[in-house]
């Protein structure tokens, strides 16, 4: 089994409770989730990608290899020049204003989410900030290819359109690459230490679904 495999493995039943069984998740899937939760996430998520811009400058720093090196790079200016312009555009679109995003606050769950990155990033180094990245990135990932296949969204409902952006190609390419990269280092860390960071990232996960779907 691959180490990016095992450390889901470990961790499947969290998993399922925050990627596929979350009531968020099954909202998006039959497009009954409520407008007012999915603002409340959209903007809580621009805060969350702000901070998560922090994370990767700081494993770019401790990066020991230039390949990596290279791809957090190409990820952060992606997500800093790319990624928050689209959900700009998307939140736009649906009647969130920039302003919504920029000045509503931060939420205990999201405050909680990036505060736990930031203080992985500092504390070790670049591999295993890498685990700690990972379950949001792969989580996604698989979200959006599992609400694909099989949906009850509208064709031009949010619901929709948040489905298909988690299906862009270049998204999922970042995930092979980053599951591929923890797949290589598994005989370079500590895996009782990468694993107890992967769970509580994915609690992290959970718990900012919750956020979301209470709207807290």
């Amino acid at each position: 089994m691959s180490f990016s495999n095992e450390l889901k493995s470990n961790n499947l039943s969290l998993w399922n409770k925050a990627h596929v069984e979350h009531p968020f998740v099954l909202g998006m899937k039959d497009g009954s989730l409520e407008f007012n939760k999915f603002k409340f996430y959209m903007i809580q998520d621009y805060k969350f990608l702000i901070e998560y811009c922090r994370v990767i400058s700081i494993a770019i720093s401790k990066a020991k290899s230039f390949e990596f090196m290279s791809f957090l790079s190409n990820l952060l200016n992606e997500t800093l020049n790319s990624e928050m312009k689209l959900h700009e555009s998307f939140c736009d679109d649906f009647g969130i204003k920039k302003s919504d995003l920029i000045n509503s606050k931060s939420a205990l769950g999201t405050q909680a989410y990036c505060n736990y990155l930031l203080s992985i990033a500092y504390k070790f180094e670049s591999e295993l900030i890498a685990c700690s990245l990972l379950p949001c990135q792969w989580g996604y990932d698989e979200i959006g290819r599992n609400l694909l296949k099989d949906n009850q969204a509208k064709e031009e409902s949010f619901h929709k359109r948040w489905i298909n952006a988690y299906n862009d190609p270049e998204y999922q390419n970042v995930t092979t690459w980053l599951i591929n990269y923890v797949d290589s280092i598994k005989e370079k860390v500590d895996n009782k230490i990468a694993n107890e960071i992967f769970e509580e990232s994915l609690q992290q996960e959970l718990k900012f679904w919750d956020s979301a779907w209470d709207q807290e």
